[in-house]
């Protein structure tokens, strides 16, 4: 799964929003942790009472892996309306709140070398994924911030069925060009890494193509905010509008 290296980049590096550590929520995840291909993954099944085709989402994290129990929280959301969904740990348990203590620890550096790598060994895990969730199962993909470029070079295949992404990084031009499937843009009104003019562009783009897509801007939040704190309200309901939005964009080409 290589990503563009010519292509001008729309989001970037990784800012200070990227590393802001994700305060606790509350709730019990009800996952597990699987090995699949290799690799260490959260799995979260729907009720057994689910009808309909089956419907798989791939859960591409950010920096903080999907261990993280906010973030298995959020998979649990998906699962509880109706998805089978995995989140795949492209760390291989080495995450950046490991290091938040280390001087001079250089964690753009860090994640840089982590997203090379993991673009290049996570193909295995998703066909793993595709062989044993069954060809005629509907998949979806959703990344977070580190999880963005994952998403778009699947939007590009014919792998899924919808794309969606939040407060992503590391996308260049060429990701919106090849866009293949519906993709839902989740964002934040203050984000150094995808800013105003990088979305208004990744747009354009869109609209050139003649893509299938939605946008949509959360105003008073920042880059990362799918992780903020739940007790201020407006992050709050930006987080839950977000992830309620995604669902709904799966379902809405589930039944097609």
């Amino acid at each position: 799964m290589a990503t563009s290296t010519t292509s001008p980049l729309l989001a970037g590096t990784f800012g200070d929003c990227c590393f802001s550590a994700s305060v606790k929520h509350e709730g019990d995840p009800v996952g597990r942790v699987d090995t699949i291909a290799g690799f260490q993954t959260y799995v979260s099944d729907p009720p057994v009472s689910t009808t309909g085709p089956k419907k798989v989402v791939l859960y591409l994290s950010d920096v903080y892996g999907p261990f993280l129990d906010s973030i298995k929280l959020l998979q649990d959301f998906y699962a509880s309306n109706g998805f089978y969904v995995l989140g795949v740990d492209y760390f291989f348990g080495e995450y950046i709140s490991q290091h938040e203590h280390t001087p001079g620890f250089d964690r753009t550096q860090w994640a840089e070398n982590k997203l090379k790598y993991a673009l290049g060994v996570t193909d295995k895990w998703i066909d793993a994924v595709r062989t044993l969730h069954g060809q005629d199962a509907k998949y979806f993909a959703v990344g977070y911030c580190f999880g963005g470029p994952f998403t778009m070079n699947l939007a590009a295949t014919d792998k899924i069925t919808a794309a969606a992404f939040a407060h992503p990084a590391f996308l260049s031009e060429d990701h919106f060009k090849n866009v293949k499937c519906p993709l839902l843009m989740s964002c934040a009104e203050t984000d150094h890494t995808f800013p105003t003019s990088a979305r208004h562009r990744a747009e354009d783009i869109l609209a050139e193509i003649k893509a299938t897509y939605h946008v949509q801007v959360f105003s008073g939040v920042l880059h990362g905010f799918t992780r903020g704190d739940k007790t201020v309200e407006n992050i709050r309901w930006a987080r839950e509008q977000s992830a309620q939005s995604v669902m709904t964009w799966f379902n809405r080409f589930a039944q097609t």
